[in-house]
């Protein structure tokens, strides 16, 4: 089987290192861009399989970089994870809404990253349990196809967002919480802020248009398919 390749942007020459060093060490290919405008050049010759993107980057910053690779259709499905400094909540939370699926705070351990690359691999990975399709109305999602159609027309999600419609989907009726949907879908083992499941939550309804009222806001709790 060929290696999964990673893109890792950032213009820090020792994270470069770092993030290349453990993520060779786990298995993957790395290739590595210093700019926004390398990085969608890199992204576009050779789409890799998951994209490790530095929000503060020279010239092209990178929420333009991710809103860049989520218009084009080539990119628009590769997995997304930011790095961002610790202080800057308000880029967490627009790098989130633009398209990124994931984020690790600066400074990062180096395991708790190569878990979270795995984790988003994963999620774009085909499902191999209980082929189904499952069908909500004019909503339909094709779970083995990976794919989500409303009216007949293809909703284009990110691996993420159609692991969360998925998991939505197959427990209509029930209502879930932010923390159990960071379980099962980003994979998380300790409490973060669950506003990522609300920011993605926002972006997803966006985009299955009339099918988002099948979704249900619980206040104070999460979110449910209706039956």
């Amino acid at each position: 089987m060929p290696r999964q390749r990673i893109l890792v942007v950032d213009d820090e020459p020792d994270v470069v290192e770092l993030l290349e060093f453990n993520l060779r060490q786990a298995g993957f290919d790395v290739k590595s861009a210093d700019d926004g405008a390398e990085a969608l050049k890199r992204a576009h010759e050779t789409p890799p399989d998951l994209i490790i993107l530095d929000l503060m980057l020279p010239g092209m910053e990178g929420t333009e970089v991710c809103k860049e690779l989520r218009r084009n259709p080539l990119t628009a499905r590769i997995p997304i994870l930011m790095l961002t400094a610790r202080s800057a909540e308000i880029d967490r939370v627009l790098g989130l809404e633009l398209g990124a699926d994931d984020y690790v705070t600066k400074p990062f351990s180096p395991r708790e990253l190569v878990l979270r690359v795995k984790g988003l691999l994963r999620r774009g990975a085909a499902p191999e349990e209980a082929a189904q399709v499952i069908h909500i109305g004019e909503l339909i999602v094709d779970i083995p196809r990976h794919l989500v159609t409303v009216k007949g027309v293809e909703v284009e999600l990110t691996a993420t967002e159609f692991k969360l419609v998925t998991t939505l989907a197959q427990r209509r009726g029930r209502v879930q919480s932010r923390d159990q949907l960071l379980q099962d879908v980003w994979d998380y083992d300790t409490r973060i802020d669950t506003r990522t499941v609300d920011t993605h939550m926002r972006r997803l309804r966006e985009k299955l248009g009339p099918a988002a009222r099948y979704i249900d806001t619980v206040r104070g709790v999460g979110y449910r398919f209706l039956e």
